[in-house]
């Protein structure tokens, strides 16, 4: 009884064992139906992009299957820089779009037929290396033996030739094998370092091929899933919208000047696009703007702006925040900044609250950096509202509006840079404007600019000359133009050509249709300009002294036709009424442009417009003389000068 309760007792222990395992296996290992399906991926191209400063809106065209009701369409792979928040699609006629969703997955490897053919070629380059790496090993021990073998032989050499029983016969023969095996295993393995370097190179250069192609992914897929609800049972499409950022454009020019001062300008207008989102667009219709993609169909709240007054003197508490604004708390503030880890303003910022605190502009401090900083903080703004985060992206619009806000009221009127030709400045940011492209165009992902014709353009030029001998005794080739074409020319870096020659380079300004601008085209060394100063003076009138200066300035022609020239020089210019500074009489006529007249003149800037014939050199070089005064206290002298 005792052992039969004792084997039973064993058979239930055993039983028990193999429930539990099976039970065990069962938790581990899922049925087939516990293992999610993999997600039916609907058909799709992206048809449209629209590339924006710093990111791009993509439109993608789904497939819809036959049927009626609600189905799901699945969208993948999305980009890794998809903006999730972006997302939207639009129905067509008898498809209605019900809601469209973002949502990530893990894969276990890249699912493009170009990375896995990488990927393939690098995992056989790898298991190569392997097999060489492991062949070398071998003569490498190979080697070694035959030097073991090689003092063997001396050893046993010796002690034959000590006792008289050597056999020069077996020891040549044997001294020979070894440097035989030895002069081979060389060989081979030189050989086969050989190999192992040129398969690393090969390994080097298939990994960057890999960076290449997959820069801006990851082993985590994104799909957007969409439901539609359909009355007809015919097969349709939607159009799926989202952003992505790693996308970027910027305006680039090529300008010629043809041989002869007839021939039109040709003027190059060109996009550099950068595309790293990780998909290629091909074969897609491609526009350009210089606009922010806005997702608020409303505009931001407005809120109080509130200031405090303290005693003239007293230390400011904080500094205006500095440009450009870092991520993290933005020093010499109150508040965190909006690029990055630090404080964030947002729910916690109640009524009175003074998160957004900062100190008055200080007297000096330049306009610019305070209008750059509102600019960056607008551009934060936006990207928090297109992702969804209207509060934060409210209050930075308010802080940004209370910057500027700020300088108007604090610090003393500046004025504005006075428009001189070629001197524009490129800050001008100007209207948004759309460029959309002729046909379709491909633009794969990749990590270098990618450059694309927007439109080419002849411009009818009116050359002439400029030299500003005070500054440099070069002569260059300038050229007025109107853009006469349909495109505004956005501000942007031009490579400048005299036909096939390359001349330099300038910053082309925003150029509106229909307006007129300069273009530069280089050193022309036909022409040659000297300043020199001819006569100084110091007399005393009064309670006055009178400084008298003369200055010429001879400009040599060696050029076969007659040409246009400006001449530019300066006087100075008195920032006191306790000195006095008089042109005294200029020969030629100063230029009587009522553009110059208006804005340049009163500067003290000169300027004469002259025509300049082919035998003006040497003794009969074109000879401008000016004469200028300044007057001031006798007891007074010159302190300071600046440019401005």
């Amino acid at each position: 009884m005792w052992k039969r309760s004792v084997l039973s007792g064993g058979v239930g222990v055993l039983c028990l064992g193999a429930v539990g395992m099976m039970l065990m296996a069962r938790t581990q290992e899922p049925t087939a139906a516990e293992v999610p399906p993999a997600p039916k991926v609907s058909a799709s191209r992206i048809v449209q992009v629209t590339v924006y400063p710093n990111s791009a809106l993509v439109t993608r065209e789904v497939e819809v299957p036959e049927g009626s009701g609600a189905m799901e369409l699945v969208v993948s792979p999305l980009p890794e820089q998809t903006v999730g928040s972006s997302l939207y699609s639009e129905g067509t006629d008898g498809i209605r779009v019900l809601t469209t969703r973002f949502r990530t997955r893990p894969v276990r490897e890249d699912t493009r037929e170009e990375v896995r053919k990488i990927e393939d070629q690098i995992k056989k380059l790898r298991l190569a290396q392997q097999r060489i790496q492991a062949d070398i090993n071998a003569l490498q021990q190979n080697l070694q033996l035959l030097g073991k073998l090689e003092n063997f032989t001396t050893a046993s050499t010796t002690h034959a030739a000590e006792k008289g029983k050597l056999e020069s016969e077996s020891a040549i023969a044997l001294a020979k094998y070894l440097m035989d095996g030895r002069a081979e295993k060389s060989r081979e393995l030189v050989a086969l370092q050989q190999q192992l370097q040129d398969n690393q190179e090969q390994l080097q250069f298939a990994q960057r091929q890999l960076n290449d192609v997959t820069a801006g992914t990851s082993r985590t897929e994104r799909d957007a899933v969409i439901v539609v609800d359909k009355t007809n049972g015919a097969a349709g499409k939607v159009r799926l919208n989202y952003l992505v950022s790693a996308a970027s454009w910027r305006p680039q020019y090529k300008l010629r000047a043809g041989k002869d001062a007839k021939d039109p300008v040709q003027l190059e207008y060109l996009a550099a696009v950068v595309q790293q989102t990780g998909e290629d667009w091909s074969g897609v219709r491609l526009a350009l703007s210089t606009a922010q993609p806005m997702l608020n169909a409303a505009p931001p709240t407005l809120q109080l702006l509130a200031l405090n007054v303290v005693p003239r003197g007293s230390p400011p508490a904080a500094t205006a925040p500095p440009v450009p604004l870092p991520p993290g708390p933005i020093p010499g503030t109150t508040m965190g900044g909006f690029g990055g880890a630090g404080g964030r303003p947002g729910k916690e910022m109640g009524e009175g609250s003074r998160a957004n605190t900062f100190a008055a502009p200080q007297p000096g401090q330049p306009r610019s950096e305070l209008d750059r900083a509102a600019q960056i903080l607008r551009q934060q703004a936006q990207d928090e509202i297109n992702q969804r985060k209207e509060l934060a992206g409210i209050d930075v619009y308010n802080f940004a509006g209370a910057i500027e806000q700020a300088a108007d009221l604090v610090l003393e009127a500046q004025p504005k840079p006075i428009n001189r030709g070629l001197v524009r400045s490129r800050d001008n940011e100007g209207p948004s404007v759309t460029y959309h492209l002729g046909g379709v165009l491909s633009v794969p992902s990749r990590a270098d600019e990618q450059v694309i014709e927007v439109a080419r353009l002849e411009l009818a030029p009116d050359y002439y000359y400029k030299a500003v001998p005070v500054l440099t005794r070069h002569v260059y080739r300038l050229a007025n133009l109107t853009n006469t074409s349909k495109y505004v020319l956005l501000p942007g870096e031009a490579t400048m050509y005299q036909g096939s020659d390359f001349v330099g380079r300038m910053d082309l300004p925003l150029v509106a249709i229909g307006e007129a601008f300069t273009v530069g085209f280089g050193v022309d060394p036909q022409l040659q300009v000297q300043r020199q100063l001819t006569d100084k003076a110091r007399t005393m009138q009064g309670g006055n002294q009178v400084l008298r200066y003369e200055y010429r300035l001879l400009v040599s022609s060696y050029k076969p036709e007659k040409v246009k020239l400006q001449v530019w020089d300066r006087l100075p210019h008195a920032e006191s009424e306790m000195v006095g500074v008089t042109l005294v009489k200029a020969t030629p006529e100063l230029s009587t442009d009522p553009l110059y007249q208006r804005e340049e003149r009163p500067n003290n800037l000169l300027r004469w417009d002259v025509e300049v014939d082919p035998s003006m050199a040497g003794e009969k070089a074109l000879a401008i003389r000016y004469e200028f005064k300044m007057e001031l206290d006798r007891n007074m002298t010159i302190g300071n000068f600046w440019t401005r």
